[in-house]
């Protein structure tokens, strides 16, 4: 319906639909869009079936013209059909009788006999009743170079007789017209039941409102749909869709989401809305409900895309979720209020998220998520597209590897990776992930390479230590004093060696400190009770 809508207007599109009549317009658009041919195109593309021999192509028409009904006073009066008003093109139809025509096998016997073939050659009735352009061929061995098939002789009938300049029917096939056909009946019986006037004055007492193309609050980047964009959008909240959706990001994943993915879909939200990022999702189970209830946390709005209407809370499980959706950003639904969803809403509703954001984000799906279907409406539209990795062995991570594995999508691990792709240039830079600093670090070369010289085990002296660490001695014995003062080295009988540092994990007790005392040693033995065993 949106296709006819943005190729005729909404009133054209009205009457069309009552009316079950497809604009011409229309016709041309969709017989274009699914690459539709034209049959005389084809016929032009088969030579096979036009370079016909002339005997084999006397013998199609004959058949042809059993079929054809008789010529009416315009044939006659046209100098191209001439031919057909001559009584001698009749000669040879009784050599194919009806129980003939039936019985193909004895009709291609007839065909395939050569002396038949020769006796029609050579039969002066037979040349004079040929069309006049085919006169000039004699040749026999030309003539019988190749054997007419049924489909031959059906082909070139259709071809003989098919006139051009046909109605539309011609450029959509046949099952393209049944299907524009059903459609038409579909959306007329939903015109018939459709009320605008009631579904706005049942938004207008829930606190939804209706904007349209042009509207102050309507997105421009839905304009990049094409036949696709909505008529229409129905709102619920406090924020303005268009100021939301000018820096947003959408996250989408799986419904049946592992720990993992809702850890991971919540703190994407807290970091996008920490930057001043919307989240847009499609408010399900799982990782979209992670994704809004971490946007609400970080005290940020979001913008929640319903495959039914405004007022409506599917799942019910996330009642409470919408209406603080509703407090601190807006809910989204091209469906008017009081529409509970299909299984085809959910596809349909998909665009409508990755058309809103600058880019989407899949956190976890498996390979039949619906979050990839989300996922191919972004790369349409030429948006970003990022995936989480995840385990391995976890199947609801194999969507996003798949995504990973063909290139499709950008591999990020922390939300400022996915500014830093859908952000400005320069501008919204993730910083460079590094490792833990650690005291070695800030010694110099020297240093260094006399403290990797000193033995763990052991001891060695300083001129031992200046060839291993290959300096000379008087640096040596520098980078050993300055070692000794850092902690690093320590002094002993037979030189120096490296010191030990005590393990975090476990930390010896004081010998000095008094024995720590456990509750049984504390317990009075009568305090217990008796033993089974004792008498």
């Amino acid at each position: 319906m949106g296709r006819l809508v943005a190729c005729c207007g909404a009133e054209a599109a009205i009457d069309a639909v009552r009316t079950e009549t497809l604009p011409p317009d229309f016709i041309a658009q969709e017989t274009q869009d699914h690459h539709i041919p034209d049959p005389t195109q084809l016929q032009l593309a088969a030579p096979t079936r036009q370079h016909i021999p002339d005997a084999h192509y006397h013998q199609s028409a004959d058949l042809a013209r059993q079929r054809i009904p008789a010529p009416t006073q315009h044939q006659f009066a046209d100098p191209a059909r001439q031919h057909i008003a001559d009584p001698t093109w009749q000669h040879t139809a009784a050599d194919l009788t009806q129980h003939q025509l039936n019985d193909p096998g004895q009709q291609q016997r007839q065909l395939n006999d050569p002396s038949r073939q020769q006796r029609q050659l050579n039969d002066p009735s037979w040349q004079h009743g040929a069309n006049p352009a085919h006169r000039q061929t004699t040749n026999p061995r030309e003539r019988c170079e190749t054997t007419l098939t049924q489909e031959q002789i059906t082909d070139s009938t259709e071809q003989h007789v098919t006139a051009p300049g046909q109605q539309f029917g011609t450029a959509l096939t046949e099952r393209r017209t049944a299907e524009l056909t059903q459609r038409l009946r579909a959306w007329r019986a939903r015109l018939e039941s459709a009320d605008p006037a009631a579904d706005l004055a049942n938004g207008e007492r829930s606190g939804a409102r209706f904007i349209i193309p042009g509207s102050p609050e309507w997105p421009t980047q839905l304009d990049q749909l094409g036949p696709r964009r909505p008529l229409g959008l129905w709102l619920h909240g406090s924020a303005d869709l268009r100021f939301s959706c000018l820096r947003s990001i959408a996250v989408v994943g799986a419904r049946a989401a592992t720990a993992y993915g809702v850890h991971v879909a919540a703190q994407f939200a807290v970091g996008f809305s920490d930057s001043g990022w919307t989240v847009v999702s499609g408010g399900a189970f799982g990782i979209d409900g992670a994704a809004h209830r971490g946007s609400l946390a970080a005290d940020s709005p979001t913008v929640v895309v319903l495959a039914c209407g405004v007022d409506v809370s599917y799942p019910t499980g996330h009642h409470e979720l919408f209406a603080a959706a509703r407090d601190q950003g807006v809910v989204v639904s091209e469906c008017p209020p009081g529409v509970h969803p299909t299984r085809a809403r959910f596809l349909i509703r998909n665009r409508l998220i990755a058309a809103l954001s600058r880019g989407t984000v899949v956190v976890e799906a498996a390979l039949r998520s619906g979050a990839l279907n989300t996922a191919g409406h972004a790369l349409s539209l030429q948006r970003h597209l990022a995936a989480v990795p995840g385990p391995i062995t976890s199947t609801m991570s194999a969507g996003c590897h798949r995504l990973l594995r063909e290139r499709k999508a950008v591999c990020v691990t922390s939300p400022e990776e996915v500014i830093e792709l859908v952000g400005a240039i320069g501008d919204d830079l993730a910083p460079q992930p590094r490792g833990p600093v650690v005291p070695r670090d800030t010694l110099s070369e020297t240093t260094s390479r006399v403290l990797d010289a000193i033995p763990t085990r052991g001891a060695a002296g300083p001129a031992s230590i200046a060839v291993a660490a290959g300096v000379s001695l008087d640096a040596a014995l520098s980078a050993l004093g300055g070692l000794a003062a850092a902690g690093y080295i320590e002094r002993v009988a037979k030189g120096w060696r490296t010191r030990k540092t005590p393990s975090r994990t476990y930390v010896k007790a004081d010998e000095t400190a008094p024995p720590r005392q456990y509750p049984s040693d504390l317990t009075d033995d009568d305090d217990l009770p008796p033993s089974p065993d004792d008498p």
